[in-house]
């Protein structure tokens, strides 16, 4: 079984920047997909952008086209969420998780294992 853990997140000001990691344990991280989330205080686990096994194909939530970008190293066994211009609104628990359905999409039931999160705080 995949275990993935996050780690990255922290306090930032807006306009700032900070990079996400998500390890992932295990042999077979070469062979599927990977998506981050996250989970705004009081507000439902969204979407935010995956990545392809190949990282030939790579989607986004529409607010963070243009200021994230997420890849990944499947020789590490991580993907990363580079994150930039941060917004308040950006403010969230992010999670990684892995695809079990063979092709990625924006859906959260497409995805399995996930993280325990970290928190971004991004102040105005």
């Amino acid at each position: 079984q995949v275990q993935l853990v996050e780690s990255g997140g922290g306090l930032v000001q807006a306009g700032g920047s900070l990079r996400l990691s998500c390890a992932a344990s295990g042999r077979t991280f070469s062979t599927y997909g990977m998506g981050w989330f996250r989970q705004p205080p009081g507000k439902e686990r969204e979407f935010v952008a995956a990545i392809s096994a190949n990282s030939r194909t790579t989607i986004y939530l529409n607010s963070v086209k243009g200021r994230f970008t997420i890849s990944r190293d499947n020789a590490k066994n991580t993907v990363y969420l580079q994150m930039n211009s941060l917004k308040p609104e950006d403010t969230a628990v992010y999670y990684c998780a892995r695809d079990q359905a063979g092709i990625i999409s924006s859906d959260l039931r497409g995805y399995t294992g996930w993280g325990q999160g970290t928190q971004v705080t991004v102040s105005s």
